[in-house]
């Protein structure tokens, strides 16, 4: 006797009607996480407000929040960055769903309770499915973690500039992302 899982579509997350959490796939599993807590906010907020300026300004493409990107197929992967970018030139027109590809950059807010190798297997889906760069954001540590589709990796303290070539001439004192 054998027993099957049922692997979720895409399509079945995006009609999931559960505003008390978080939801994921990877390769047709159901992730749940709950809501972020306050500072989690409060330092996404602060990214998008400084990248969200510097991009509109710039002209160089979009800013989202929480959405979603359908990064595989059969089985379906949807990660949801806190923050993204998607340059204009692969923005295309906006669509009712999730974003078909995945963003030039990804951001993603450490909560406390997010462990080691669930965070290292989102990074690795970014990244192997195109993302360009990963932004690993501390705000316990207070430090950015820049992880680049060429695997090189750079950690950025609070005294630092964070500079990343995915959002050209973009750079902003660590520090301000976290006050």
């Amino acid at each position: 006797m054998s027993t099957t899982t049922h692997l979720m579509t895409a399509d079945e997350l995006m009609n999931i009607n559960d505003d008390s959490h978080r939801h994921e796939l990877i390769k047709g599993e159901l992730l749940t996480m709950p809501l972020p807590k306050r500072p989690h906010g409060r330092v996404a907020a602060n990214l998008i407000m400084i990248l969200g300026q510097y991009v509109k300004a710039n002209r160089l493409g979009q800013i989202c929040a929480e959405a979603g990107y359908h990064l595989e197929r059969d089985p379906d992967t949807v990660l949801g960055p806190d923050v993204s970018f998607v340059a204009w030139d692969r923005a295309g027109d906006e669509i009712d769903g999730y974003y078909p590809g995945p963003p030039d950059l990804a951001i993603e807010v450490l909560s406390p309770g997010d462990r080691r190798g669930r965070v290292e297997r989102k990074l690795s889906i970014w990244l192997q499915t195109g993302t360009r760069s990963v932004w690993l954001v501390n705000p316990r540590l207070r430090t950015v973690e820049v992880i680049s589709s060429t695997g090189e990796r750079k950690l950025f303290h609070e005294s630092d500039e964070l500079v990343d070539d995915t959002v050209p001439g973009f750079h902003v004192p660590v520090s301000e992302i976290f006050n």
